[in-house]
């Protein structure tokens, strides 16, 4: 991979679709992990500093206090303005009024509100939200629907997982944070990998054969299809029911 025609490639992206939108800028989640920190990167590189605004929003006691801290330096090494917003108080309101619900339900708040922060911000400084899901992710669905999921745009969403680490290493991003396991932080000690059952180069490679229509008769490359299948409605606009023709 040409990873000097890759960064121009996506930049020109981000200026085009912030320039069209007529936006001011870009507002990212920064949570101190590998995709976050490569969008971050790629959006300064795009943009310069002054059009990109960072929030670090950790929920203390279950976000690492290591990921908080990076996240801050990415900051800082960027010159770019960021904000920690803790989000304890948020998820605490929201359970006192609802109900204990599964893990996974409750897992899923967090993302959901940063999204909101995300939005909250980028509606009043008229700007866009910059989403940080890769390729893998996307096809298999991991990531919370209208949570880490609600962007506008999408700048490594054609990269899968193990390309993001070489590009990441092209960027000269910080190694600790292109050596740290990749999570999501959902809960104390979840890891992507663990979660998922099968590890980023196993699964990007099963991905990249069912892109070309391939087809492998094993346990592994049928738990991914079945993934990426049942993940569908992650990846399209919600279904219309058709009437016009009754009208």
């Amino acid at each position: 991979m040409n990873f000097e025609k890759v960064v121009r490639r996506i930049c020109e992206f981000i200026e085009e679709i912030v320039k069209s939108s007529g936006s001011t800028g870009v507002v990212l989640g920064l949570s101190g992990g590998l995709d976050s920190t490569t969008v971050a990167y790629l959006c300064t590189k795009a943009l310069g500093s002054d059009g990109v605004l960072g929030l670090v929003m950790p929920e203390i006691g279950v976000t690492p206090e290591k990921d908080i801290k990076d996240a801050v330096k990415v900051a800082k090494i960027l010159g770019i303005e960021y904000k920690l917003i803790e989000i304890n108080e948020i998820v605490r309101v929201f359970m006192e009024k609802t109900f204990k619900g599964s893990k996974i339900a409750e897992a899923n708040i967090r993302p959901r509100i940063r999204m909101i922060l995300n939005y909250y911000y980028a509606n009043n400084m008229n700007r866009l939200v910059a989403g940080t899901s890769n390729k893998s992710e996307i096809m298999v669905g991991y990531f919370t629907k209208y949570g880490d999921g609600g962007a506008d745009f999408l700048p490594i969403g054609d990269l899968y997982k193990t390309e993001v680490f070489k590009l990441a290493s092209y960027l000269g991003i910080p190694k600790e944070i292109i050596e740290k396991k990749p999570s999501a932080a959902l809960w104390p000690g979840q890891t992507d990998e663990d979660e998922m059952g099968i590890s980023y180069a196993e699964l990007d490679g099963i991905l990249k054969m069912i892109e070309r229509g391939e087809r492998r008769d094993d346990e592994k490359f049928r738990k991914v299809l079945e993934m990426v299948e049942r993940s569908k409605h992650k990846r399209e606009m919600p279904p219309v029911a058709r009437v016009r023709d009754l009208l």
